[in-house]
């Protein structure tokens, strides 16, 4: 998508004025509650508005699709989904009890753990809505930026933020996972 396009197509979101990131909040919102990958959706937020616009507009939406998600699992599906999976959220429970902010954080950081799946799996927890969404927002600001960067240096038709991109999601990945392995094995606070 070279220039000429990119061009044109930012113009147009331009024209839209306020409406632009109005639509982007609802349709990322929708796509997220129906659980649709969430990749795209924050691609296409650094590909429309760039970098630190479409960081804010994709936190924004994907924050409030988050509580939107919890809140509907924790008050409509917790008694049903506690008598299907009961053994399961008992064992997720206490792994999100023990983390709590840090380990939604965590979570957030892992693009390969779909967003949708963690906002309704976590409603199911304890964890208190609070730290829900401290970690929500820690996780998701950090863990959108690197596909926001990757969107906005296609829409620029560069490769390096698209390079650095890669490189990011690789430590995200990275620090993520040494986190869930530390907490698991118990070694987190021990000095380890």
């Amino acid at each position: 998508m070279g220039g000429v396009e990119a061009e044109r197509i930012r113009g147009w979101i331009e024209d839209l004025g306020w409406w632009a990131p109005l639509g982007y909040i609802v349709f990322y919102m929708v796509g997220t509650i129906l659980l649709l990958p969430s990749t795209p959706l924050n691609v296409s937020g650094g590909l429309i508005f760039g970098v630190a616009q479409g960081l804010f507009w994709t936190s924004f939406a994907a924050v409030l699709a988050a509580m939107v998600s919890f809140f509907y699992a924790r008050f409509l599906g917790h008694s049903w989904a506690r008598q299907r999976f009961g053994g399961y959220l008992k064992k997720m429970d206490a792994e999100v009890k023990r983390g709590g902010l840090w380990y939604i954080f965590a979570l957030r950081l892992l693009p390969l753990i779909p967003y949708g799946i963690v906002n309704y799996g976590a409603g199911l927890t304890s964890i208190s809505s609070r730290d829900y969404f401290v970690g929500t927002v820690l996780g998701t600001t950090f863990g959108v930026f690197p596909f926001v960067l990757m969107g906005a240096g296609i829409a620029r038709g560069s490769l390096l933020p698209f390079t650095v991109s890669l490189s990011l999601i690789g430590i995200l990945v990275f620090a993520a996972t040494w986190y869930r392995r530390r907490t698991k094995e118990g070694n987190w606070g021990n000095g380890c």
